[in-house]
């Protein structure tokens, strides 16, 4: 059985991951309304990703005899409109979200169990994937600058990304 207030933690970051796939489907749509199929897809397989990181956590706070309690999601609120902009707010949230992570890890760290810190572990893991993954493109974003020529090229890269279903814990 799960702590209450680790099981609060989890409940509270089972909430922001789901409000990370809204962000990320949100974003999915300005690209697709640019006409950036490459885009598009780099935000489908995030907004499958951070479907993935909510259920894994759903399920494990289950496998915990723990109950699972569903919040209201915030309306996303897409900050920029160019390419670099909006990529600049991705990796924001991804330090955001990083930094939750570390959050619900001191909580663990706090009530002493072992199980959830191995458990996160892997979410610690993915956060410094995830961050390193959006720095790619935002560092690619920047060389590009005004030039639309490379982008329609990162586009064409973008496409390639595939989701591959985690293996979570």
């Amino acid at each position: 059985m799960l702590d209450k207030k680790l099981e609060a933690a989890f409940n509270d970051q089972i909430n922001k991951e789901l409000y990370s796939e809204y962000l990320y489907l949100g974003m999915k749509a300005i690209f697709a309304d640019m006409n950036l199929p490459g885009f598009v897809n780099w935000f489908d397989v995030q907004v499958q990703e951070e479907r993935a990181h909510a259920m894994g956590m759903f399920d494990y706070v289950h496998e915990r005899n723990a109950q699972v309690t569903l919040e209201a999601i915030d309306k996303p609120e897409i900050k920029g409109s160019t390419p670099l902009e909006i990529f600049e707010q991705v990796l924001e949230h991804e330090e955001y979200v990083t930094s939750r992570i570390n959050a619900l890890m001191d909580v663990a760290e706090e009530v002493r169990d072992r199980a959830a810190l191995s458990f996160l572990d892997w979410y610690v893991k993915e956060q410094v994937e995830e961050e390193a993954n959006v720095g790619g493109v935002l560092a690619t974003l920047k060389l590009i600058g005004e030039d639309k020529k490379a982008l329609l090229l990162l586009d064409k890269d973008l496409a390639t990304r595939t989701f591959v279903a985690p293996v979570i814990g």
